[in-house]
């Protein structure tokens, strides 16, 4: 089990980036096409956090062209260059699913004032 521990504990980043459910944030995501890279911004709102050490993920909702599309991210990948939070939301739920059923202006989520 020590050993297990000592490998993901190399692994973790350093620097964990702050943000909170019903956040819309900017992600800078590593992308390889052949032997190019670049980074790839997604931008949408944070519906879920699963926490759990080195497997700790979030999952990034928008709409593009009329389609929802979520992606979900591990937070200590190297791939995640940085998460940048454009505004904050003001939510009362754990997860925000129910935004998948919402459509325009419902699916919008306030914005905390503070």
């Amino acid at each position: 089990m020590d050993m297990i521990k000592a490998f993901t504990s190399e692994q973790l980043k350093e620097t964990v980036p702050s943000f909170n459910i019903g956040d819309t944030v900017r992600v800078h995501n590593k992308i390889k096409e052949g032997n190019k890279e670049r980074i790839q911004m997604f931008e949408g709102t944070v519906i879920a956090k699963h926490n759990g050490g080195i497997s700790a993920t979030f999952t990034v909702r928008r709409i593009s062209y009329g389609v929802g599309v979520e992606k979900t991210f591990p937070v200590h990948s190297p791939n995640v260059v940085d998460v940048t939070v454009i505004r904050r939301g003001k939510v009362r739920r754990a997860k925000l699913y129910y935004l998948r059923d919402r459509v325009g202006k419902a699916s919008k989520v306030k914005e905390q004032m503070d």
